[in-house]
């Protein structure tokens, strides 16, 4: 049926939404998020959205958002408009033939793209996507204020509201030993019913990992994301190797099904860190997933700080994964002074509760999309701050 209706017409447009505070990492802080929202129309009326959203611009990786963008509009749409809705795997060989890497950029073409044919035929993206085994995903917050007492508050706020009882920390951008002071003060801050994870961002080189790390686990630490450069893969292996008590989960590291293999072959990973976006789409998470599954690999429902829309879509590829995961973070829409969706995603008893409404089952607010366009604010780029003195 889907195979009647061609992909007519494509928009991309950047948004730029203050956060709630700063979110501090290890190369900097953010205070504003600038996410791509792409529209994409059928020839049968139906519209669909996608996102891509990166962390501090090109901080995280090679692609910033006017880059997005600007492949979308120049490249991705022109190579698959007129194309059959229906063969999604057509239009990303299509999108890779028209562009080389680009994979946040070709995510949200993607992302659109089931959208809409979820909506043309009333049913919940997850459908299109091999069926939920997961109504709910345990939800965590992100603790990266950079002060102790703020971190705490935020916490035990959160764990009276029922929202989340796993808590992560970017660290990284201090000394090792500063790291390791900070964060065991959370954790002595913390009651026994929380759950605290870090994540070093790629900040530490393989020796300071395997001196330090020993010292978070001891404080409490049961997950721990990304230690050293993406490239390590002989650290990430000895790490998995030689820590005891603690999981090692590889981020920047695993974003093709081909990295997948690579750490499966090296044990290089106990856990993998899946988003859509670094992956390349939703399709492609899932071909991430089953490499994982397949080497006794569990994963995790990792975030770019996204908007309700790349939230929502995130959570329901992730709602059809089987094997060991440790929940998600798709916390973005919390950490924006505002939504642009109608009806957010709930949460209950520490969980992200999968809205099952046509789409992704959240209404897009056009003018809330018209409120943070970029071009029609007139606002200018906002890119993270890298002065280490944020953090310190």
């Amino acid at each position: 049926m889907t195979n009647a209706f061609t992909i007519e017409r494509i928009e991309a447009r950047i948004l730029d939404i203050p956060t709630i505070r700063p979110h501090k990492l290890s190369f900097g802080a953010i205070q504003r998020q600038s996410p791509v929202i792409v529209q994409l129309w059928l020839n049968n009326g139906a519209c669909g959205f996608g996102e891509a959203a990166t962390i501090g611009g090109p901080s995280w990786n090679e692609e910033s958002p006017e880059s997005i963008a600007h492949a979308i509009a120049h490249y991705l749409a022109p190579a698959v408009v007129q194309q059959k809705a229906g063969c999604i795997e057509h239009v990303l060989t299509r999108m890779d033939q028209a562009c080389k890497g680009n994979a946040f950029a070709k995510s949200a073409v993607e992302m659109a793209l089931i959208d809409a044919l979820a909506r043309t035929l009333d049913i919940p993206a997850w459908q299109l996507l091999g069926g939920k085994v997961h109504d709910s995903l345990p939800l965590a917050w992100t603790l990266a204020s950079g002060d102790v007492q703020r971190d705490l508050q935020e916490a035990q706020l959160r764990l009276e509201q029922g929202r989340h009882r796993i808590f992560k920390m970017k660290i990284g951008a201090r000394t090792p030993q500063a790291d390791v002071a900070h964060v065991t003060q959370i954790a002595r801050g913390l009651p026994d019913s929380a759950t605290l994870t870090v994540d070093v961002n790629q900040a530490w080189d393989g020796n300071t990992a395997r001196r330090y790390l020993p010292e978070l686990i001891d404080a409490g630490v049961s997950l721990i994301e990304q230690p050293v450069a993406k490239w390590n893969v002989p650290a990430m292996a000895q790490l998995c190797q030689e820590l005891r008590g603690a999981l090692v989960m590889a981020d920047e590291t695993v974003c093709t099904p081909q990295d997948a293999m690579m750490l499966a072959r090296a044990s290089a990973s106990h856990v993998f860190s899946l988003k859509v976006a670094k992956h390349g789409g939703l399709l492609r998470t899932r071909q991430v997933a089953a490499v994982a599954q397949a080497a006794d690999i569990g994963w995790y429902g990792g975030t770019m700080l996204e908007t309700s829309i790349g939230s929502a879509a995130s959570a329901h590829v992730f709602s059809t994964l089987s094997g060991e995961h440790h929940g998600c973070e798709l916390f973005g829409p919390q950490l924006l002074v505002d939504d642009i969706v109608e009806n957010p995603m709930p949460i209950r008893d520490f969980c992200l509760q999968l809205p099952d409404g046509p789409g992704y089952g959240v209404q897009v607010s056009l003018q809330q999309l018209d409120r943070f366009d970029r071009q029609r604010s007139g606002q200018t780029p906002v890119h993270i701050d890298l002065g280490r003195s944020a953090t310190a």
